[in-house]
């Protein structure tokens, strides 16, 4: 039996930006054990197997269209998420709410949905997942004294686990979060950047104007532009990122800050950085030329917008297809030029990286051709 990997795909409700910056690694680690059961013998011991299966339930016209005998009709929760990602590499378990953050949220709030895979909770300083189960269990008994002790992680995130082989099926990932999010509008954002300016704040005030609009009508997504620490060392700490544009545009005149990922250009450049530098306070403009490779980090509505292609495995191609869809789909982006992320550098996995990158280019290709012609 292939080994499997338990990713945690985690749904964070944000009261404000400080409180998803000030915990962005934490949310990373929000695994546990419910309530401290045991978990009972399998033949394989990464997979949780303390949780209870799920019924869901339809409502029918009238029972007695069906023999008296129900107003509703059921069905088994993982015959139905079978079927929703049935087009995801299998074996593929998805274990939705598996920890659920204890607030309520408005309906017009903001889910930033992320993703983890188990190798990357080395930056908790913790030890990764192992087959053994005794060093499963004393790591999942960390994380769940972790999120217990943590208010922000209690209260405010929500813990999908994706159990596979497969290490990066990210955008069957994308999904899940997406569709188990509690708010009308998400955010697709990874877990390596920080929240740097508090533009849930400016979205919501402004649903009523013609930019919320365009978003509640899902006819709009809203880019919130990337940047990244030339000198890697000082893009460690989040504490010490700015957090207005006055302070983002010091570095990058300083040539301490640039776009992210600026070598290679078609990722982000579509955002046209100039107009943002220049940009007058409250702007928000069009993007004008797209571009296939394009992979910004956006805001937009739950319903209603084009879900992930779920073909892609691995590195390369799968955040651009997302968007893609969605600007062939009839989506504009607009980007709010008083906002931006930063990026916390980290070793990338470079051969991981390549091989995968070159795999994707033909399948993001058909892609591409098969999209055009729906």
């Amino acid at each position: 039996m292939p080994k499997r990997l338990i990713h945690a795909l985690v749904a964070a409700y944000v009261t404000t930006a400080i409180v998803y910056s000030s915990y962005s690694l934490f949310m990373t680690a929000a695994l546990k054990i419910k309530g401290g059961v045991k978990l009972r013998t399998l033949k394989n011991p990464l997979i949780p197997s303390n949780l209870l299966e799920e019924s869901l339930y339809w409502p029918v016209a009238s029972a007695d269209e069906y023999d008296h005998q129900s107003s509703h009709v059921a069905m088994n929760e993982s015959l139905f998420l079978s079927k929703a990602f049935s087009q995801s590499l299998q074996p593929c378990k998805i274990i939705p709410f598996y920890y659920k953050g204890s607030a309520t949220f408005q309906d017009n709030d903001i889910t930033i949905t992320t993703l983890v895979t188990f190798n990357r909770f080395r930056v908790l300083y913790l030890p990764p997942f192992t087959s053994n189960p005794a060093r499963l269990r004393s790591v999942l008994d960390t994380l769940h004294d972790l999120y217990t002790s943590t208010p922000g992680m209690s209260n405010f995130v929500d813990v999908h686990l994706v159990l596979s082989p497969f290490a990066r099926q990210l955008n069957t990932w994308r999904n899940a979060a997406r569709l188990f999010a509690r708010t009308e509008f998400v955010m697709m954002l990874d877990v390596d950047f920080t929240i740097c300016t508090d533009f849930r704040s400016y979205i919501r005030a402004g649903l009523d104007g013609e930019v919320g609009r365009s978003l509640r009508d899902a006819h709009a997504a809203l880019v919130v532009p990337a940047f990244e620490y030339l000198d890697q060392q000082e893009g460690i700490d989040p504490d010490t990122f700015p957090t207005d544009k006055k302070g983002i545009l010091e570095l990058v005149n300083a040539k301490k800050v640039d776009m992210f990922h600026k070598s290679w250009a078609p990722g982000h450049n579509c955002s046209d950085y100039p107009r943002f530098y220049a940009a007058a306070p409250g702007e928000v403009y069009r993007i004008k030329q797209y571009q296939s490779a394009y992979e910004p980090y956006v805001i937009f509505k739950k319903e209603g917008p084009p879900w992930c292609d779920e073909r892609f495995v691995g590195y390369g191609g799968n955040k651009a297809a997302c968007l893609y869809e969605m600007y062939l789909s009839g989506m504009s982006f607009l980007v709010l030029a008083d906002h931006f992320l930063v990026h916390q550098s980290h070793v990338y996995e470079e051969t991981a990286r390549r091989l995968e990158r070159k795999s994707n280019r033909k399948i993001y290709q058909d892609f591409k051709e098969e999209i055009c012609l729906r």
